[in-house]
Protein backbone atom coordinates (compact mmCIF):
# COMPACT_ATOMS: atom_id res chain seq x y z
CA UNK A 1 0.00 0.00 0.00
CA UNK A 2 1.53 3.53 -1.10
CA UNK A 3 2.32 6.06 1.89
CA UNK A 4 1.18 9.31 1.42
CA UNK A 5 3.46 11.98 1.16
CA UNK A 6 4.09 15.52 2.97
CA UNK A 7 5.66 17.80 0.39
CA UNK A 8 7.28 21.51 1.02
CA UNK A 9 5.62 23.46 -2.22
CA UNK A 10 7.42 26.77 -3.35
CA UNK A 11 5.30 28.42 -5.33
CA UNK A 12 5.23 31.77 -7.41
CA UNK A 13 2.76 33.92 -6.01
CA UNK A 14 2.58 37.54 -7.99
CA UNK A 15 -1.18 39.81 -7.89
CA UNK A 16 -0.68 40.79 -11.61
CA UNK A 17 1.28 41.56 -14.52
CA UNK A 18 2.79 44.71 -13.29
CA UNK A 19 3.69 43.75 -9.70
CA UNK A 20 7.07 42.13 -8.26
CA UNK A 21 6.23 38.25 -7.33
CA UNK A 22 8.03 35.61 -5.36
CA UNK A 23 8.13 32.18 -4.27
CA UNK A 24 6.12 31.49 -1.27
CA UNK A 25 6.67 27.91 1.28
CA UNK A 26 3.61 26.14 1.42
CA UNK A 27 3.66 22.73 3.62
CA UNK A 28 1.22 20.20 2.29
CA UNK A 29 0.42 16.57 4.03
CA UNK A 30 -0.84 13.64 3.40
CA UNK A 31 -0.99 13.85 -0.10
CA UNK A 32 -1.77 10.58 -1.96
CA UNK A 33 0.22 9.50 -4.27
CA UNK A 34 -2.25 8.81 -6.76
CA UNK A 35 -3.77 12.48 -7.09
CA UNK A 36 -2.80 14.09 -9.90
CA UNK A 37 -0.57 17.45 -9.55
CA UNK A 38 -3.52 19.22 -9.79
CA UNK A 39 -5.44 17.74 -7.42
CA UNK A 40 -2.76 18.53 -4.99
CA UNK A 41 -3.32 22.11 -5.83
CA UNK A 42 -6.72 21.87 -5.10
CA UNK A 43 -6.10 20.64 -1.65
CA UNK A 44 -3.34 23.05 -0.92
CA UNK A 45 -6.33 25.86 -1.85
CA UNK A 46 -9.31 24.68 0.14
CA UNK A 47 -6.38 24.89 3.29
CA UNK A 48 -5.80 28.90 1.92
CA UNK A 49 -9.66 29.29 1.62
CA UNK A 50 -9.88 27.87 5.04
CA UNK A 51 -7.36 29.79 6.68
CA UNK A 52 -8.60 33.18 5.05
CA UNK A 53 -6.02 33.44 2.59
CA UNK A 54 -6.28 33.53 -1.32
CA UNK A 55 -6.17 30.71 -3.17
CA UNK A 56 -3.40 30.17 -5.89
CA UNK A 57 -4.40 31.06 -9.67
CA UNK A 58 -3.54 28.88 -11.91
CA UNK A 59 -4.93 27.30 -15.53
CA UNK A 60 -6.96 24.43 -15.86
CA UNK A 61 -9.75 22.97 -17.99
CA UNK A 62 -9.92 19.52 -19.44
CA UNK A 63 -7.25 17.57 -17.23
CA UNK A 64 -6.87 15.02 -19.60
CA UNK A 65 -3.96 16.06 -21.11
CA UNK A 66 -5.48 17.75 -24.34
CA UNK A 67 -6.31 21.16 -23.52
CA UNK A 68 -2.84 22.53 -23.04
CA UNK A 69 -4.41 25.29 -20.60
CA UNK A 70 -2.29 23.20 -17.31
CA UNK A 71 1.00 24.96 -17.82
CA UNK A 72 3.31 25.06 -14.85
CA UNK A 73 6.99 24.83 -14.85
CA UNK A 74 8.08 22.55 -11.82
CA UNK A 75 11.14 21.25 -10.57
CA UNK A 76 12.87 23.60 -13.93
CA UNK A 77 10.59 22.05 -16.37
CA UNK A 78 7.40 22.85 -18.42
CA UNK A 79 4.58 20.06 -16.99
CA UNK A 80 7.59 18.40 -14.63
CA UNK A 81 9.82 15.44 -14.68
CA UNK A 82 7.82 13.04 -16.86
CA UNK A 83 8.22 12.88 -20.80
CA UNK A 84 5.03 13.00 -22.57
CA UNK A 85 2.37 14.32 -20.13
CA UNK A 86 0.85 16.94 -18.83
CA UNK A 87 0.74 18.92 -15.73
CA UNK A 88 -2.78 17.77 -15.02
CA UNK A 89 -1.61 14.00 -16.36
CA UNK A 90 1.59 14.35 -13.79
CA UNK A 91 0.80 11.89 -10.17
CA UNK A 92 2.20 12.73 -7.25
CA UNK A 93 4.10 9.35 -7.05
CA UNK A 94 6.51 11.00 -9.77
CA UNK A 95 7.97 12.86 -6.33
CA UNK A 96 9.37 11.23 -2.95
CA UNK A 97 7.93 12.07 0.30
CA UNK A 98 9.32 15.00 1.93
CA UNK A 99 10.42 16.63 -1.32
CA UNK A 100 10.52 19.96 -1.87
CA UNK A 101 8.91 21.28 -4.87
CA UNK A 102 9.02 24.55 -7.02
CA UNK A 103 6.52 25.73 -9.11
CA UNK A 104 6.56 28.72 -11.32
CA UNK A 105 4.62 30.01 -14.50
CA UNK A 106 5.79 29.61 -17.93
CA UNK A 107 8.59 32.36 -18.70
CA UNK A 108 8.79 34.07 -21.47
CA UNK A 109 8.18 37.89 -22.59
CA UNK A 110 5.63 36.93 -24.83
CA UNK A 111 3.69 34.88 -21.91
CA UNK A 112 3.31 37.63 -19.41
CA UNK A 113 2.08 36.50 -16.02
CA UNK A 114 -1.82 37.77 -15.45
CA UNK A 115 -1.34 35.88 -11.68
CA UNK A 116 0.49 33.73 -9.58
CA UNK A 117 0.56 30.87 -12.19
CA UNK A 118 -1.50 32.29 -15.06
CA UNK A 119 -0.18 33.27 -17.91
CA UNK A 120 -1.50 35.18 -21.07
CA UNK A 121 -1.03 32.78 -24.01
CA UNK A 122 -3.06 34.77 -26.68
CA UNK A 123 0.01 35.44 -28.46
CA UNK A 124 -0.24 32.02 -30.08
CA UNK A 125 -4.55 33.00 -30.90
CA UNK A 126 -3.28 35.81 -32.87
CA UNK A 127 -0.51 33.62 -34.68
CA UNK A 128 -3.19 31.28 -35.52
CA UNK A 129 -5.46 34.03 -37.00
CA UNK A 130 -2.85 35.01 -39.53
CA UNK A 131 -3.25 31.29 -41.26
CA UNK A 132 -3.61 28.68 -38.96
CA UNK A 133 -6.97 27.69 -41.05
CA UNK A 134 -7.99 26.52 -44.37
CA UNK A 135 -10.66 29.08 -46.06
CA UNK A 136 -12.33 26.20 -48.66
CA UNK A 137 -15.76 25.33 -48.13
CA UNK A 138 -15.64 21.50 -47.23
CA UNK A 139 -19.51 21.30 -47.56
CA UNK A 140 -20.60 18.34 -44.97
CA UNK A 141 -18.06 15.94 -43.27
CA UNK A 142 -16.79 13.85 -46.46
CA UNK A 143 -15.99 9.87 -46.32
CA UNK A 144 -12.59 9.26 -44.90
CA UNK A 145 -11.21 8.20 -48.20
CA UNK A 146 -12.95 10.63 -50.30
CA UNK A 147 -9.49 12.89 -51.27
CA UNK A 148 -6.79 10.26 -51.73
CA UNK A 149 -4.07 10.55 -49.00
CA UNK A 150 -1.03 9.19 -49.22
CA UNK A 151 -0.23 7.44 -45.68
CA UNK A 152 2.97 8.86 -44.78
CA UNK A 153 1.81 12.70 -45.29
CA UNK A 154 -1.46 11.83 -43.57
CA UNK A 155 0.31 10.39 -40.15
CA UNK A 156 2.66 13.56 -40.30
CA UNK A 157 -0.37 15.59 -40.66
CA UNK A 158 -2.12 13.83 -37.89
CA UNK A 159 1.02 14.12 -35.20
CA UNK A 160 1.66 17.86 -35.88
CA UNK A 161 -2.11 18.21 -35.49
CA UNK A 162 -1.53 16.64 -31.88
CA UNK A 163 0.46 19.64 -30.77
CA UNK A 164 -1.87 21.57 -28.34
CA UNK A 165 -0.58 25.30 -27.87
CA UNK A 166 0.28 24.75 -23.91
CA UNK A 167 3.40 26.70 -24.74
CA UNK A 168 6.10 24.32 -23.10
CA UNK A 169 8.39 24.85 -26.20
CA UNK A 170 8.57 28.50 -25.30
CA UNK A 171 9.23 28.20 -21.42
CA UNK A 172 12.02 25.44 -22.26
CA UNK A 173 13.74 27.24 -25.09
CA UNK A 174 16.50 29.80 -23.94
CA UNK A 175 15.39 31.86 -26.36
CA UNK A 176 11.87 31.45 -26.14
CA UNK A 177 11.40 30.76 -28.97
CA UNK A 178 7.81 29.39 -30.66
CA UNK A 179 8.70 27.52 -33.89
CA UNK A 180 7.90 24.47 -33.03
CA UNK A 181 4.09 25.16 -32.28
CA UNK A 182 4.06 27.47 -35.03
CA UNK A 183 5.71 24.66 -37.47
CA UNK A 184 3.23 22.06 -36.27
CA UNK A 185 0.09 24.57 -37.11
CA UNK A 186 1.74 25.06 -40.58
CA UNK A 187 2.71 21.77 -41.09
CA UNK A 188 -0.73 19.94 -40.25
CA UNK A 189 -1.91 21.94 -43.25
CA UNK A 190 1.22 22.08 -45.51
CA UNK A 191 0.99 18.24 -46.08
CA UNK A 192 -2.88 17.71 -46.98
CA UNK A 193 -4.76 18.69 -50.30
CA UNK A 194 -7.26 21.26 -47.99
CA UNK A 195 -4.39 23.24 -47.01
CA UNK A 196 -2.88 24.34 -50.39
CA UNK A 197 -4.91 27.05 -51.36
CA UNK A 198 -3.15 29.37 -47.98
CA UNK A 199 0.17 27.52 -48.41
CA UNK A 200 2.19 30.31 -50.25
CA UNK A 201 1.22 32.94 -47.80
CA UNK A 202 0.12 30.61 -44.62
CA UNK A 203 4.31 30.25 -43.37
CA UNK A 204 5.04 33.65 -44.44
CA UNK A 205 2.11 35.49 -42.57
CA UNK A 206 2.44 33.37 -39.32
CA UNK A 207 6.13 34.05 -38.89
CA UNK A 208 5.83 37.57 -39.16
CA UNK A 209 3.42 37.24 -36.40
CA UNK A 210 5.39 35.03 -34.52
CA UNK A 211 8.36 36.99 -34.65
CA UNK A 212 6.11 40.99 -33.98
CA UNK A 213 4.78 39.06 -30.83
CA UNK A 214 8.14 38.81 -29.54
CA UNK A 215 9.32 35.38 -29.63
CA UNK A 216 12.92 34.52 -29.89
CA UNK A 217 14.43 32.29 -32.73
CA UNK A 218 15.53 28.70 -32.96
CA UNK A 219 18.06 27.71 -30.38
CA UNK A 220 18.55 24.45 -32.40
CA UNK A 221 19.12 22.37 -28.95
CA UNK A 222 16.29 20.29 -29.40
CA UNK A 223 14.84 21.37 -25.92
CA UNK A 224 11.43 22.06 -27.67
CA UNK A 225 10.75 18.28 -28.25
CA UNK A 226 11.86 16.94 -25.07
CA UNK A 227 10.13 19.22 -22.98
CA UNK A 228 6.75 18.51 -25.35
CA UNK A 229 3.95 16.94 -23.91
CA UNK A 230 2.42 15.65 -27.42
CA UNK A 231 6.44 14.62 -27.88
CA UNK A 232 6.10 17.15 -31.41
CA UNK A 233 8.88 16.53 -34.03
CA UNK A 234 11.66 18.97 -34.84
CA UNK A 235 10.82 17.91 -38.43
CA UNK A 236 8.43 20.33 -38.54
CA UNK A 237 10.30 23.36 -37.85
CA UNK A 238 12.44 22.35 -41.18
CA UNK A 239 9.40 21.84 -43.42
CA UNK A 240 8.10 25.64 -41.48
CA UNK A 241 11.47 26.68 -43.36
CA UNK A 242 11.22 25.37 -46.19
CA UNK A 243 7.03 26.73 -46.36
CA UNK A 244 8.69 30.09 -45.61
CA UNK A 245 11.10 30.09 -48.19
CA UNK A 246 8.72 28.96 -51.11
CA UNK A 247 5.97 31.13 -49.75
CA UNK A 248 8.72 34.24 -50.11
CA UNK A 249 9.75 32.85 -53.96
CA UNK A 250 7.75 35.72 -56.44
Amino acid sequence: MAINMNLTLKVWRQKNTKSEGQLVSYPVSDISPDMSFLEMFDVLNNQLINKGEEPIAFDHDCREGICGSCSMFINGQPHGPKKGVTTCQLHMRSFKNNDTIVVEPFRAAAFPVIKDLTVDRSAFDRIISKGGFISINTGNAKDANNIPIPKLDADMAFEAAACIGCGACVATCKNSSAMLFVSAKISQFALLPQGQVERKSRAKNMVAQMDEEGFGNCSNTGACEIECPKEISLENIARMNREFFIGNIK
